[in-house]
């Protein structure tokens, strides 16, 4: 995706990875917001995105309904059916 455009506007159904790909994501990103055990808890279930703001250089970080308190990166997150 091109810098500061997000793949999941507000409002769109999302299903988060599986455990398995959040603990991959988790031991290869050494990034800025890291993957927790409380991102790992909501493993493979549906939300709502709530918004979308943007790390410098461009990296989607996305608020979700169900899991307000945390953000979420696009790559742990995939358009539910």
């Amino acid at each position: 995706m091109p810098p500061y455009q997000e793949k999941f506007p507000k409002g769109t159904r999302i299903r988060i990875a599986s455990r398995a790909d959040l603990d991959k994501q988790r031991s290869e990103w050494k990034y800025h917001h890291p993957i927790t055990e409380e991102h790992l808890r909501h493993a493979g279930s549906s939300s709502t995105v709530k918004s979308v703001d943007f790390y410098h250089g461009g990296d989607a970080l996305y608020t979700l309904e169900e899991a307000p308190q945390l953000l979420w990166h696009e790559f742990s997150l995939e358009r539910a059916e």
